[in-house]
């Protein structure tokens, strides 16, 4: 039994039937587990199929009259090579006939691997998966109630934990680590402690794109050698190519021509802020967005037609009292589902963020925050959810109890996503008629009952269901502190590395590694 099913598992009880319960307690087949990666969403739509169509219609429109500044030498003889026009103004405009051309090319139903298999992401449809991102630049110190740098050694826990959290199904950069001050050694450092935490898929991007043949080298050591790599690449490219509004960001695009051409999947990331680098009406905001992750694709297809790709529209939110970002907000979980509406009308992998907290400790605020946006963004059938877990402070600080809480967390956003049973046996009265004509008046202990209790239940690991007087007999448990407490269990008998020790020590002695 894992560390996560071995939290979750019902609390046995002495007595006749101890044997039953064993195996009811025994870990399911994860076809049949009530909780699962890629359960379908698309329950909540936010926009009506008109405005779908006046978004696209729009952003369109933006492409081929506004277009983008700024592409790098590279990027306009792949784009103008593709069609695209350079304009006097030096901005690259699309013709609409261009964009639906390369969005018929475009990859849909790709896979995100894991190193290992059972962490493969199929990314169709409506299926959601969860999981870390961000840059977080503090760690939460959740018992001094204090934020302090980042290091490595945060990242790589925080992987570890991820990997041990079965609700949290993806592990993306999700702090930086500032205890490297060499910028190269900081990008290898990042994708070091990833994949050595966990073997989920990874999400990392480069500071420079000078910086990702020397990180290819180390992928290549850690899969053993480039075409199994190449087969089965487990890391994907979270690359801010576009600088809202509407310009190319010139390194970013160049780093992510060179993670193309190694068989890297790229996340298509355009982070624009309503209110500030977006447009203030939501409306508009997703408009933006649309567009500017419509001119990656055209850029990606021109490269490589079919290349991976994930359509990043990721508009974050101001308060607009003060111009500081809320991505904690409910017109934040608005824009996102807004967003996955649009991926869904292209048939398009896509990811954005959610789960944000601007509350800077795990309290109250903070949860509201959390579940509100991740429910939102679940049932609207988001393909990636990124940064669902840990983020505090508006991106500013990761906290990795919250890993642990956010866990116990996207257990029930995922239970909503699954949605109520309406099979035939579900729905049959024959359970009603036994209990209220023949039986005991109750259903507790009744066989259907106790089919469910696994399968269409999912217990938290840490949140606490007892009576108050449950409670104070347990001596008034605190929800922190019993994180705090997994969290520590999680790591001490967690492994220091997931990487094969003879490559880890070539690996060690080819790059300075910090943690």
């Amino acid at each position: 039994m894992s560390l996560a099913e071995a939290d979750s598992a019902p609390k046995r009880r002495s007595g006749g039937r101890a044997g039953r319960i064993a195996v009811r307690s025994a870990p399911l087949a994860d076809n049949i587990r009530p909780v699962r990666p890629g359960l379908s969403g698309g329950q909540y739509r936010p926009l009506t199929d008109q405005q779908v169509q006046r978004i696209h219609l729009a952003a369109l429109d933006a492409l081929e009259q506004i277009g983008l500044a700024n592409a790098p030498k590279s990027g306009v003889e792949i784009l103008t090579g593709a069609g695209a026009i350079q304009g006097d103004d030096g901005r690259i405009r699309f013709p609409r006939a261009l964009v639906e051309d390369m969005l018929t090319k475009a990859a849909r139903d790709i896979t995100l691997f894991g190193r290992d298999e059972k962490h493969d992401l199929q990314l169709s449809g409506n299926r959601v998966h969860f999981g870390t991102a961000g840059a977080a630049v503090h760690v939460v110190d959740v018992e001094k109630r204090e934020y302090r740098d980042s290091t490595s050694k945060d990242l790589l826990n925080a992987a570890r934990l991820v990997h041990h959290l079965d609700n949290i199904h993806f592990f993306q950069r999700a702090m930086v680590c500032r205890d490297v001050a060499d910028n190269f050694l900081m990008d290898v450092n990042t994708l070091y402690a990833c994949c050595a935490g966990t073997t989920k898929h990874v999400g990392t991007s480069f500071s420079d794109p000078s910086h990702v043949a020397g990180c290819f080298e180390m992928l290549h050591m850690i899969a053993g050698g480039e075409d199994k790599w190449r087969e089965r690449p487990f890391v994907s490219n979270s690359n801010c190519f576009v600088v809202p509004p509407m310009k190319f960001a010139e390194e970013s695009c160049i780093a992510m021509e060179h993670c193309i051409r190694g068989g890297m999947p790229v996340l298509l990331l355009s982070a624009g802020q309503a209110g500030a680098t977006a447009p203030a009406p939501l409306g508009t905001a997703i408009v933006q967005a649309v567009a500017e992750c419509l001119a990656g694709v055209v850029y990606v297809n021109a490269m490589k037609p079919g290349a991976p790709a994930i359509f990043g529209t990721w508009p974050f939110v101001s308060d607009l009292r003060t111009g500081a970002m809320s991505g904690g907000s409910g017109e934040q979980a608005l824009l996102t589902a807004g967003c996955a509406q649009m991926h869904h009308f292209y048939n398009l992998p896509g990811g954005a963020a959610a789960g944000i907290a601007d509350s800077k400790l795990p309290d109250m605020q903070a949860g509201w925050e959390q579940a509100i946006s991740n429910v939102m963004a679940g049932l609207s059938g988001l393909n990636m959810v990124y940064e669902a877990v840990g983020m505090h402070a508006s991106l500013l600080g990761f906290c990795l109890e919250s890993l642990v809480l956010g866990d116990d967390m996207l257990g029930q956003v995922q239970r909503c996503i699954r949605g109520i049973d309406f099979s035939e046996d579900s729905l049959s009265v024959e359970t009603i008629r036994s209990v209220c004509l023949e039986g005991p008046g109750h259903y507790l202990g009744h066989t259907e009952t106790l089919s469910v209790m696994q399968t269409e239940y999912i217990y938290p690991a840490v949140a606490n269901r007892s009576s108050p007087k449950e409670w104070v007999e347990l001596g008034r448990p605190d929800l922190i502190e019993k994180a705090i407490e997994r969290k520590n269990r999680i790591l001490s008998e967690a492994a220091s590395t997931l990487i094969d020790a003879e490559i880890d020590a070539a690996i060690r002695a080819k790059f300075k590694i910090y943690c």
